[in-house]
């Protein structure tokens, strides 16, 4: 017995229209400097943003070379300049939906 190549097909596409969809690099900023407002640990920012260490690494390794969040000793906070970028990231996200 052979079986139906439309029946893998068919659940291939089901599942696939239950998975979220992938967030840009701006969603992933945008997530990251939300929590780093009030200051946050790593860890924290790891859970919030549902990224692993290394991945939040990189990125806030990136956001403070770009001035958008600062290193307070084991605490990350978002800077003016930080603030000011998710201000207008939020603000165009509302314009596009």
């Amino acid at each position: 017995m052979s079986q139906s190549g439309g029946t893998k097909k068919g659940i291939g596409n089901s599942l696939k229209g239950s998975l979220k969809e992938r967030r840009s690099r701006m969603d992933i900023i945008a997530d990251i400097l939300s929590v780093a407002g009030e200051e946050a640990k790593k860890t924290h920012i790891v859970y919030s943003a549902n990224l692993n260490f290394a991945r939040v690494g990189e990125y806030l390794q990136y956001l403070e070379d770009k001035g958008l969040i600062e290193n307070m000793s084991r605490k990350y906070k978002t800077t003016e300049k930080g603030e000011e970028f998710l201000r207008t990231y939020q603000e165009m996200s509302e314009r596009l939906r």
